[in-house]
C-alpha cells in the first residue's frame, strides 16, 4: 500500500472529530523532502431538503485545528517512516472539479459552468443542490432569454466553479453570501484556507 493510501484512513477519524473531511490527499518529492497535502473540508449536515444557501467556508482556525490533529496523528503512527516531510493542509480551491453532490452542495450561489454528457456547456448560478440533481439560474444571452437548468449529476460529465472577481452582493444573495466573501472565498489573489507544518526526524520525529 502507498504512503498516500496509508494516510488517508489514519488521518480521517482525528479530522471526523473536529467535524471535517478528507477530500484528497497527495504526497510527492520536494528535494529530500517529501511534500504532504491533505484537503480537508467540513462535513455538511445530513438532510432530506435541498441545500439553497450559501456553506460558510472553512476558518484559518479550523484549518490550523486540523494541521495539529493530523500532524500528532502522523507523529504517533510509522506511516511516514524516517524521512523528513512537510505537512500541508489546506481547504479546496476554486479550481478543483466537483465531482460528488457535497460539492454543489457546498458551492450553492456561485456561477459553475457544466458540461452535460449530451449537449453544449452551461453556465449559470447554483440555486438548489440535493443528492441527485443541481439547479442553475442561467443568465440571458444575445439569442436566449435567462432560464432555469436542472441536471441529474449522472448526466455531468464535468463540472467547474468559475472565478468571480466581484460576486453579487448581500442584497442579492442574503447576508451569510457576503460574509464568505469577506474571507476572501473567491479571490483569485488569495491562497486557499491552509496550514504548514514542517517535520524533520533530526528535529521532531
Amino acid at each position: 500500500m502507498s504512503v498516500k493510501d496509508q494516510i488517508r484512513p489514519a488521518v480521517e477519524q482525528p479530522l471526523a472529530a473536529l467535524g471535517l473531511l478528507v477530500e484528497d490527499v497527495a504526497v510527492t518529492a520536494a528535494g529530500r523532502r517529501r511534500l504532504v497535502r491533505i484537503w480537508i473540508d467540513r462535513v455538511l449536515a445530513a438532510s432530506a431538503d435541498a441545500t439553497t444557501t450559501v456553506t460558510a467556508p472553512l476558518t484559518l482556525d479550523e484549518v490550523a485545528d486540523a494541521t495539529r490533529a493530523v500532524s500528532d496523528t502522523l507523529d504517533e503512527t510509522d506511516v511516514m517512516g524516517e524521512q523528513p516531510y512537510t505537512l500541508e493542509v489546506t481547504s479546496p480551491g476554486v479550481d478543483r472539479p466537483l465531482t460528488e453532490a457535497r460539492h454543489f452542495r457546498r458551492n450553492v450561489t456561485r456561477l459553475v459552468t457544466l458540461t452535460p454528457t449530451e449537449g453544449p456547456a452551461v453556465t449559470g448560478r447554483i440555486v438548489r443542490a440535493d443528492d441527485e440533481t443541481v439547479t442553475l439560474e442561467v443568465p440571458a444571452a444575445k439569442k436566449t432569454p435567462a432560464r432555469t437548468v436542472s441536471l441529474a449529476y449522472a448526466a455531468v460529465e464535468r463540472a467547474v466553479v468559475e472565478v468571480e472577481f466581484s460576486r453579487p452582493s448581500a442584497d442579492e444573495q442574503g447576508a451569510d453570501d457576503q460574509g464568505a466573501d469577506d474571507q476572501g472565498a473567491d479571490d483569485p489573489d488569495q491562497p486557499d484556507d491552509q496550514h504548514d507544518d514542517l517535520h524533520d526526524d533530526t528535529e521532531e520525529n
